[in-house]
């Protein structure tokens, strides 16, 4: 099989003009010393070690301290698409990257300070950006540049000098903020359901029944379920934790053992919701209710070559869209709105499958404790599980009652 373009390690030369041993790396010469003496081959092997480490990544400039912030983007982006997985971070990467390569492109990576640091996380605010989403933002890009120092490619001193910038502050900052999560009424979620594809609701009652996350949903497979007791355990493949070396398991009981079970029957690596088998339902549930005979021509009406295909699983954002489409039909405008009027109506009736999270961790806590409901969140300290329960009120009342 014929080498790709990196694949190869470079060799260890002689330089015939000096006699001296050289190894060529990124297209810069190294000269190792005299050539075939043991100092040139430790120093060889330590610049072939150090290029293996850094991913053999080919670094465009010559020297690190005329690295620009482009190339440092570059070179962090080719490392984090290899390294992060969840798409997610990746995003948050990526509009990081973008904001500073716009305005500090050109610049040294060592001549980008605090100052300018600043600047871009102002341009966050500007545009609209929330307050914690403008101190992520800024956070990945503080990780890009400890990573940059890591790799000997810009000074140490450049990224502690960014550590010095503090994160912005609530009531200290013009950048808005955001409502928390709140869990969503039960009776909101069956509005809803009847709008939905079959697969998709399904989706929404196993996901209130487990207090699993969207993305675990999305990803469950048969060989993923061990049914051997009354209580079934899911263990996903990849979770948010997994990179802490944390197990996760989700219990499903009885209620969400009834949606599931119709799923279960596939193969073990096949996934259980899949868009594509939603797709093929719906058509037929439209050729069902046809009111006239189906002709030979219409028997398979779609494109040869669609631009979009349905996919084999659903990830977080298509099912979020399938909720959000949901919702529009099942709370359309009193009147007829547009523009930011109908953005608003939207955003106001719209609810998103993180909510049934909450609802579940919320219920779970009333009923039987924090305690329970940070095991069946999968959380490893109580203080991430109060995010997601609310606080029973009525306790509080109840105990005023008697008191007050």
């Amino acid at each position: 099989m014929p080498r790709t373009a990196g694949e190869s390690t470079p060799k260890y030369r002689k330089h015939k003009a000096t006699a001296q041993a050289v190894v060529t790396i990124s297209g810069r010469d190294h000269y190792l010393g005299p050539y075939g003496s043991k100092a040139s081959r430790v120093e060889y092997d330590r610049l072939i070690g150090e290029w293996l480490a850094a991913g053999r990544r080919a670094v465009a400039v010559s020297d690190s301290n005329d690295l620009t912030v482009t190339e440092l983007c570059k070179a962090y982006k080719a490392y984090a698409e290899a390294y992060y997985v969840r798409g997610g971070r990746l995003y948050n990467i990526a509009t990081a990257m973008r904001a500073i390569r716009l305005r500090y492109g050109h610049t040294r990576a060592t001549e980008f300070g605090p100052l300018a640091l600043k600047a871009v996380r102002q341009t966050f605010v500007d545009d609209g950006k929330a307050r914690k989403y403008c101190n992520s933002l800024i956070q990945e890009i503080r990780r890009a540049f400890k990573w940059a120092a890591s790799e000997q490619l810009i000074p140490m001193g450049t990224w502690q000098s960014l550590t010095t910038v503090a994160g912005l502050r609530v009531g200290h900052t013009a950048a808005r903020e955001t409502e928390p999560i709140k869990p969503i009424d039960d009776s909101i979620v069956e509005a809803t359901l009847p709008h939905m594809p079959a697969v998709v609701a399904d989706m929404v009652r196993f996901q209130r029944a487990t207090g699993a996350r969207p993305a675990e949903v999305c990803a469950i497979r048969p060989g993923d379920v061990d049914r051997s007791g009354d209580v079934w355990a899911y263990r996903p493949r990849s979770h948010k934790t997994k990179h802490h070396g944390r197990d996760r398991v989700i219990f499903v009981g009885p209620k969400a053992q009834e949606v599931l079970r119709p799923y279960l029957l596939r193969s073990a690596d096949a996934f259980c919701f899949s868009p594509a088998e939603s797709e093929r339902a719906r058509k037929a549930v439209l050729r069902s209710n046809r009111k006239t005979p189906v002709q030979p021509s219409q028997l398979d009406r779609s494109k040869k070559r669609p631009k979009r295909k349905p996919g084999a699983v659903y990830n977080r954002l298509s099912y979020l869209t399938a909720i959000h489409r949901a919702c529009d039909k099942a709370f359309p405008p009193t009147e007829k709105l547009e523009g930011d009027e109908l953005k608003q109506w939207r955003s106001a009736h719209r609810w998103s499958p993180n909510r049934l999270r909450h609802t579940a961790a919320t219920e779970i806590r009333k009923r039987f404790g924090l305690e329970s409901a940070q095991m069946v969140l999968g959380h490893s300290k109580p203080n991430t599980t109060l995010i997601y329960a609310e606080r029973d009120l009525q306790k509080a009342a109840a105990v005023i009652r008697e008191v007050g």
